[in-house]
């Protein structure tokens, strides 16, 4: 990723360009920065002055020279360890973006009414129905119900880690849950829930997977109860949600969609679709390899 710096020639107001500004006998420097595709400058946050004033003082040198130059917004990336340098940055007009684990990212419209896409706008979860030769559903209850409410029991599951696909998270999340190896199969149909947590919406998609082993080592940390039930049993009982029944119902009775990947857009390391079975014909729309090491 390439990034440019230059200083300013002549003398600066708050409206010219290409001048030299002089502050507390120096020249203010354009910081370091790249042009996106849509006309956004993207500043080089390792390249960040560390001193507080200094980086103002750029700061203000730069959006002067930018706005000049038809840049319509600014992406800035803060490190965790520049802390230092966020109120001069929101002194000069830059809005929260999102925020990482060791950095914040500030914007800044140069144009007004510029696009800036908003960060991630969904949490995703998956659940797994795991049901056996015999009609068994894999269950748990949770320690602690929503809202106060009672747990019931309900579908082993969880919310997936960056990068990971959907059928290694189900797989993953009901072996910590109960101890239960499973083989993830298809997907057997999904929800969407908006103002779930923090202003964002949730999507829960609901996975069906073929147990490897019934031996149940409950995690008891999170769940207090996990065992093996008809699942004609759990559909019938009253005291289980009619949204869990609906789920475990669309997987009883739907083949759903199955794991695959489309040669010549990105591997399956990186990219996964989900495509009814009958699909998977060798003509483009190819079955997704067991092992993702062995993928070349």
């Amino acid at each position: 990723m390439e990034y440019a710096k230059r200083r300013l020639s002549g003398a600066v107001s708050g409206r010219s360009t290409g001048h030299r500004r002089v502050m507390r006998g120096r020249m203010a420097e354009i910081l370091e920065f790249r042009a996106n595709q849509f006309n956004g400058v993207v500043i080089a946050p390792a390249e960040l002055p560390a001193d507080a004033e200094e980086f103002d003082e750029n700061l203000a040198a730069s959006i002067d020279q930018w706005s000049s130059d038809g840049y319509l917004t600014i992406w800035l990336e803060i490190p965790k360890v520049k802390s230092a340098l966020i109120p001069k940055a929101i002194d000069r007009g830059f809005d929260f973006h999102h925020t990482g684990d060791d950095y914040i990212l500030l914007t800044k419209r140069l144009v007004e009414g510029s696009n800036i896409p908003p960060f991630a706008t969904h949490y995703i979860g998956i659940g797994g129905v795991v049901l056996t030769p015999e009609r068994d559903l894999l269950v748990v209850r949770e320690k602690f119900g929503v809202g106060g409410r009672e747990p019931t029991l309900k579908l082993p599951g969880g919310a997936l880690l960056a990068g990971e696909h959907l059928g290694r998270a189900v797989e993953r999340e009901v072996l910590e849950e109960t101890g239960v190896k499973a083989e993830f199969e298809s997907i057997a149909c999904f929800r969407q829930w908006h103002g779930y947590r923090y202003g964002k919406s949730d999507i829960y998609f609901v996975g069906k997977l073929r147990p490897l082993s019934k031996e149940i080592v409950m995690q008891t940390s999170e769940i207090q109860e996990c065992l093996w039930m008809p699942v004609d049993d759990f559909i019938g009982s009253e005291n289980i949600s009619n949204f869990n029944k609906q789920i475990v119902r669309a997987a009883l009775e739907s083949d759903g969609i199955v794991q695959s990947f489309i040669e010549g857009f990105g591997g399956p390391d990186t990219r996964e679709y989900f495509m009814p079975k009958h699909l998977i014909d060798g003509s483009g729309v190819v079955p997704f390899p067991s092992d993702l090491a062995s993928f070349s």
